[in-house]
């Protein structure tokens, strides 16, 4: 989920929705998983990986802005077992921090990620402060 850029008191990255897909039957179920997520913004179009499944993620944050407008996390991007990477269609603000470590067996399946409460008329919103992928083995 993420909120567009607005005048002030931008949030960016609100959300992340996994997905999953069971080819184990006749009929394809698509199974979501998500945590908590902000209250601005939109979902955007779901990407795949064009084979195989997410193994690793890295998370764009920025860094306290002081008296500036704060953003915390900003975009996310995820590596495929087939050798892609995805890419959310968060914002450019910010740095790529560290990779994840890389997911063995069935990739990345669970996820928890550390939200904002609303800060009120006077306060500096951000939302999405964090995330946390778990492993399927």
């Amino acid at each position: 989920m993420v909120e567009e850029p607005v005048f002030w008191d931008n949030t960016a990255l609100n959300g992340i929705r996994l997905y999953c897909v069971s080819r184990t039957s006749d009929l394809n179920k698509e199974i979501s998983v998500q945590s908590d997520v902000g209250r601005w913004g939109e979902w955007t179009d779901v990407k795949w990986c064009p084979s195989g499944f997410l193994t690793a993620f890295q998370l764009r944050a920025q860094s306290n802005q002081g008296i500036e407008d704060d953003t915390a996390a900003n975009n996310i991007r995820f590596n495929c077992s087939g050798g892609s990477v995805l890419r959310g269609d968060g914002t450019d603000w910010g740095d790529w921090g560290d990779w994840s470590i890389t997911c063995l067996g069935r990739g990345i399946c669970g996820i928890r990620t550390r939200i904002e409460e609303p800060q009120g008329i006077s306060g500096d919103d951000t939302a999405l402060n964090d995330v946390r992928m778990f492993c399927c083995d």
